[in-house]
């Protein structure tokens, strides 16, 4: 089954559009937990026994792993196998570089870790992504308009009436087709999500910003129109609370975000 299919088939199983991501943090394991790697696959573990019916997706950031070096990476590798099968699986590695680099990161994440999805930084050309589009099942975001305040730096600057990121977009639709297509495009560009909304049909686009970097998810999907989108939380939820009572906590934030979240937009 495609990544596209896939998701689209999860998110109509579980009626929701709602991503959490793993992205632990040792000082901010919950008590009775051991704030070590050992701690993090427990919470992971944790998280993905009181969520798993209320999403479509789990991200996985690599930086929150790879700073443990060979432990990190055996982390995600565990954490991929508690993970239900139906439920879709996003590497946040960013990744993109030139040739056999880039076939090599792609290499990693589709084969070795057998993701279904991951997210590509665009900055080196169309050819430093092709290696991740030769894997015509897998479905890969690339950032177009993130949610940092860093991101008008660059993405939004203006070369010949358009903004970088309106150039990497059109481009980006005309060479790739949609079942292996998708943007992360973050909830604090509402303008920009709007005008990337309006061209992209029946992509998927990645949400993050939501929770504490304090995007609108209202206006958002207002905006979005119900076309297929997937809405990334990750601290909001599973930093809910630092006390014994934090999976209570973590149900009670993820129901909030499911029942916002279901697949008609209100």
């Amino acid at each position: 089954m495609l990544a596209f299919e896939k998701l689209i088939s999860i998110q109509k199983t579980n009626n929701t559009r709602l991503c959490i991501g793993l992205d632990p943090q040792i000082e901010k394991i919950p008590k009775g937990l051991a704030k070590d790697t050992l701690g993090i696959l427990e919470f992971n573990k944790i998280i993905i026994n009181c969520t798993w019916k209320f999403v479509c997706a789990y991200k996985i950031n690599f930086a929150f792993y790879e700073q443990f070096g060979s432990k990190g990476i055996e982390i995600i590798e565990k954490t991929l196998e508690i993970i239900p099968k139906n439920i879709v699986t996003i590497a946040d590695g960013k990744r993109a570089d030139i040739g056999n680099t880039s076939k090599a990161y792609a290499k990693a994440f589709y084969e070795h870790f057998k993701f279904d999805c991951a997210t590509l930084n665009p900055f080196l050309g169309i050819d430093s992504l092709e290696p991740f589009f030769e894997y015509p099942d897998k479905l890969n975001f690339v950032l177009i308009c993130t949610s940092n305040p860093g991101a008008s730096d660059f993405q939004k600057l203006e070369i010949n009436d358009a903004k970088l990121y309106e150039i990497i977009l059109k481009r980006l639709l005309a060479r790739f087709d949609q079942s292996n297509l998708g943007f992360v495009v973050g909830a604090t560009n509402e303008k920009e999500f709007s005008l990337i909304r309006d061209q992209t049909n029946e992509h998927f686009i990645l949400l993050p910003g939501i929770g504490t970097q304090g995007g609108n998810l209202g206006k958002i999907l207002f905006l979005n129109n119900n076309k297929n989108l997937i809405v990334n939380v990750s601290r909001d939820i599973i930093f809910a609370s630092s006390e014994k009572d934090f999976e209570q906590k973590i149900i009670e934030r993820t129901r909030f975000y499911y029942e916002n979240l279901t697949l008609v937009d209100v």
